[in-house]
């Protein structure tokens, strides 16, 4: 097995692109090293992107806000701008892991593992987050629903890399949320897990909205229906109930050892009124 810490993004895909045998990305480390001590992979090579410079930044433009691939979680949620901008996308980056794993895990590495059950993906798929993938063909972003395609499975080519996340610049009387639900307060993961993002107009009533839902089906789910429930609405107690029987509906869930197919659809909707009130809460202050 060889170990290798590029200086530049450029190596790290040289090196990924001429790789002979298995090939694993380290960002943090925290998902690949669990993988690699369980047996379930052995790479012939890791390439460890925490050296290169410009992968361990967040920076914020006109357009938004550029979070680096190497970027730790501990490091969003003290970042004050983009707590204000999108909590629930720092909500679910700051739920992986202990404090100590927060200092080494990523937002892209929690992607890019692609478990159905990944705590920041739901956030970022409800903020319309987009992936810059770099390769030997060049540059291309898509949107973050797009990266898993199954569990453990993403839709990156051989020798592509992501770059960033990109988040959007926030529009006036806009709000985000995100919450799980599991056995355990810390360390644990999401039994069902649920996001919205919204924007109100001048009046209060919401003009845009994104629901996603996580740990429900193979892949985060879009819930456009749930979507269009909240549109036109003040998140009054009716569009509540009915935003949570869209979301119970659309759950195409597993029973296993942590929930069965019932109480993942029920939680589903419960966490789906709770995120939709919270974060037309937090669109309402702004």
């Amino acid at each position: 097995m060889r170990y290798v810490r590029p200086d530049s993004l450029e190596d790290a895909i040289d090196l990924l692109a001429e790789a002979s045998g298995k090939a694993a990305i380290l960002a943090g480390g925290s998902d690949l090293l669990v993988r690699m001590k369980g047996g379930f992979i052995e790479p012939d090579l890791i390439i460890d992107i925490k050296g290169v410079d410009a992968l361990r930044r967040v920076s914020e433009n006109d357009e938004g806000f550029v979070i680096g691939s190497a970027v730790p979680c501990a490091v969003l949620g003290e970042n004050a701008t983009l707590r204000r901008a999108w909590p629930g996308v720092v909500e679910g980056a700051t739920l992986i892991g202990s404090k100590q794993v927060q200092g080494r895990c990523t937002i892209v590495g929690n992607l890019c593992n692609a478990s159905p059950a990944a705590d920041s993906v739901p956030a970022l798929v409800a903020a319309g987050a987009r992936a810059l993938i770099r390769g030997p063909a060049g540059s291309r972003t898509i949107a973050v629903e797009m990266i898993p395609v199954g569990p453990g499975r993403t839709s990156l080519a051989p020798g592509e890399i992501i770059e960033a996340i990109l988040l959007d610049k926030r529009r006036p009387h806009s709000g985000d949320a995100y919450q799980r639900f599991t056995p355990r307060t810390e360390m644990d993961i999401a039994v069902v897990s649920a996001a919205v993002n919204l924007t109100l107009d001048d009046q209060g009533v919401v003009e845009e909205a994104r629901v996603a839902l996580g740990a429900a089906a193979p892949t985060v789910l879009l819930v456009k229906e749930a979507a269009d429930i909240l549109i036109g609405s003040r998140v009054d107690i009716s569009t509540l109930d009915r935003l949570a029987e869209a979301c119970s509906s659309a759950c195409r869930p597993i029973d296993d050892k942590r929930g069965t197919v019932e109480f993942r659809k029920k939680v589903a909707g419960v966490l789906a009124k709770r995120v939709a009130l919270t974060a037309y809460q937090r669109a309402g202050q702004k």
